[in-house]
Formats: structure tokens, C-alpha cells, sequence
């Protein structure tokens, strides 16, 4: 199957990519000369372009110029999906709204994701961030008084993700109808349904709640500890069994006492507790409470920094080599996919010609078509 991607910088991409991850072929479509903005992001971001778009093609058209809306078209009638996050209306200027779009192919499914989905703030432009301070998630994951962005684009990313669920949807359905349809997903909506836990717990409690890391979660050990050689560890102890087994491999004086016994009791004395395990556990090196915790069934990690994941034994199943601007990077990938055949991050336009002649354009036609600025 083909599937069409407008998209730029995080949400759209990352829905070509866990199509193209399952199989997919995908086009990405991007502005001649300049591509998408992400080929040029700056600073922290600047893995973002070849991290969502290998083993995609891409081709430069301008869908706004007379000769780019016909190639477009035959590009709709070749394709099976259509990706679009630019701002809402994009297209539709362009002449291509989802009315017109399915006469030219009845069968697409075409995914749009938007700042919002519809509704009163349908136009409103957005990104990520202010999405996050709207729908709440940057208060629960701040502390008091200062609210704080997730340290990755979820929300894009989950909006990518409910698009192709959505996608795949509209596929079965195909198969019943022989008609596509349109799917409009909202990175507010997508942040909203994160947050539903905590929408949910005011209406139950009657009150207001803090932000997560302000007000603790439900177990009495979910903390971090440092260790004697200046690591710094995740232990989390969960349940009653848990806590015997945790408490008698480290020796603890404790084991026995009634204020300890249940979660619901750890949980009410952690002002006493988690100190003093600290005391304890900075007695241990990394190695040696990792390899305690792992031998007794405790859940913990060591506090990793993303690139440390770049040596990690576990993490490398699911990382693979690519080439951006001359330098060989490891990505991860989809935890979907097994295996991966294009491994490429495209260059802006590579496939253009490619396409064009399939779709029945000459040497001499794509000549004139890059004079014109059309591709």
C-alpha cells in the first residue's frame, strides 16, 4: 500500500514512519528547495528529521502551482493513505479538501492531525508545548508553581499514533465499503486523554490534586537513591511481598515493624523510611544493589541519560544504523517492527524523478516541471 505524507517537523512524520515500519510504501511530499522544516532544526533538535523519516522516499512538489495540483492528483489516485499535519485549511486552499479529495479516489483514507481537533478552537495554531499548558499535562509534570514540558514530543507523537490506529480502522472498514474516509485527530484532544487519569481523580476526590512529582504516587518506595559511587538509582517496591523480600536482602532492623507492614503504612511513613534507606543503599555501589534488587524480582532502573541507551545491551535490539548529512547515526525504531529493509534517511527530493516517471512524466517534462519551480 502507498500512503502520502505532508507532514513536517514531528506528528505527521511520525505517522509515515509506523506506516512505512509495517509495510508501507511513503511518499513524503515536501516544499522544492526547502523541504520539511525539521532537515534544519537546530540545536537539541537536530536529530529530529533523521530519527522520523528513514525508510521513506521523498519527493519536492508545490501542490499550490497548477502543474504541482495535477501531479498531486495523480499521486491521490496511486495512494491508499494521505497524511497531512500542516495548519488547518492547508490544503483546502490548495484546492484539495477531503470533498474533493475523495472524488478524485473514493478509497483513500485521508488522516489529518491538527493542532485541534474540531470544535470552537479548530483554526487556533499550536505546537506541543502550549498544547501541554493548555490541557494541563505541563502542571501535573512540573512541581508547584512551575509547570514543565515532557522531556519528549509525546503529544505529536501520540497524536501520530491515534491517527494510524484510526487508519487502520478506516482499512478494515475499506474492506467492507470500498470507500476510505477521514480521520481529524487533535494534539489538545490527544494531551486530554493523558491527562483523563487526573480529570477523572478531581471529580472522585472533590478537590484539587497536586502535580504528580509534588504529590507522590501511590507506593510507599518509588524514589530515587544514590549510591556509593555516585550513581543514581530507581527502586520501586509495590507490594507486601515485594517489600519482605526487599527488606530482608538488604538486612533492614525494620522487617518486623508494624509501621512498615502494608503499602498503605509505608506510603504514611515515608518521611522516616526513604531517608533511611538512603542511608542504606549509599552503602552499595551501582553494581551491587542492581544485581541485590535484580535477584530478589525489585523493579528499579539507573538513572539514564537518552544517548546512554546508545550502550545499552538492551536497548540495541531495537536500534538501527542510518546516514544523515554524511554521518552514520543509530535511531531507534518502532517497537512494532522485527525487521527493516530501507534504512534510509532520503535526501530532499531523491525520489523525485523516480515518481514522476511512473506517473507517466518524460525527461524533458521534468525538466520544464524544476524550471518552474514546480518540483
Amino acid at each position: 500500500m502507498r500512503a502520502l505524507e505532508i507532514g513536517h517537523i514531528v506528528a505527521g512524520p511520525t505517522a509515515g514512519l509506523l506506516l512505512s515500519s509495517i509495510g508501507f510504501e511513503v511518499i513524503k511530499i515536501e516544499k522544492p528547495n526547502e523541504g520539511d522544516i525539521a532537515r534544519r532544526l537546530p540545536g537539541s533538535s537536530s536529530g529530529t528529521f533523521p530519527y522520523l523519516n528513514w525508510g521513506k522516499k521523498s519527493i519536492t512538489l508545490d501542490i499550490f502551482k497548477d502543474e504541482g495540483k495535477e501531479i498531486f492528483k495523480k499521486l491521490l489516485k496511486t495512494s491508499d493513505i494521505l497524511i497531512d499535519n500542516l495548519g488547518r485549511g492547508a490544503l483546502d486552499k490548495a484546492g484539495f479538501s477531503y470533498d474533493e479529495i475523495k472524488k478524485i479516489n473514493p478509497k483513500i483514507i485521508y488522516a489529518s492531525i491538527k493542532a485541534y481537533g474540531y470544535g470552537p478552537f479548530e483554526n487556533r495554531k499550536s505546537l506541543d508545548y502550549p498544547i501541554e499548558v493548555h490541557s494541563g499535562l505541563a502542571y501535573m509534570t512540573g512541581l508547584k508553581n512551575r509547570p514543565l514540558r515532557l522531556g519528549a514530543s509525546i503529544v505529536d507523537i501520540g497524536a501520530a499514533m491515534f491517527a494510524v490506529i484510526g487508519i487502520l480502522e478506516k482499512l478494515l472498514e475499506r474492506e467492507k465499503t470500498g470507500l476510505g474516509g477521514f480521520i481529524d485527530v487533535g494534539l489538545f484532544e490527544t494531551a486530554m486523554f493523558f491527562v483523563g487519569q487526573h480529570i477523572s481523580t478531581y471529580q472522585v476526590l472533590g478537590k484539587e490534586i497536586l502535580p504528580i512529582n509534588e504529590e507522590g504516587f501511590a507506593w510507599g518506595i518509588y524514589d530515587f537513591f544514590e549510591t556509593k559511587d555516585g550513581n543514581v538509582i530507581f527502586i520501586a517496591v509495590t507490594t507486601d511481598k515485594q517489600w519482605k523480600e526487599f527488606c530482608k536482602s538488604l538486612n533492614l532492623n525494620i522487617c518486623d515493624d508494624a509501621r512498615f507492614e502494608k503499602n498503605e503504612d509505608r506510603y504514611k511513613n515515608r518521611s522516616f523510611l526513604i531517608p533511611y534507606l538512603q542511608d542504606i543503599i549509599r552503602k552499595f555501589n551501582i553494581d551491587e544493589i542492581t544485581k541485590l534488587l535484580e535477584n530478589n524480582n525489585i523493579s528499579y532502573a539507573k538513572l539514564n541519560k537518552p544517548w546512554d541507551l546508545l550502550e545499552d545491551p538492551h536497548a540495541s535490539r531495537k536500534m538501527i544504523d542510518v546516514v544523515f548529512n554524511n554521518k552514520e547515526i543509530k535511531v531507534p525504531t518502532p517497537p512494532i517492527i522485527n525487521e527493516t529493509k530501507n534504512k534510509k534517511v532520503p535526501p530532499l527530493g531523491e525520489s523525485t524523478y523516480e515518481i514522476l516517471h511512473e506517473l507517466g512524466y518524460n525527461d524533458n517534462d521534468i525538466i520544464s516541471l524544476k524550471q518552474k519551480g514546480v518540483i
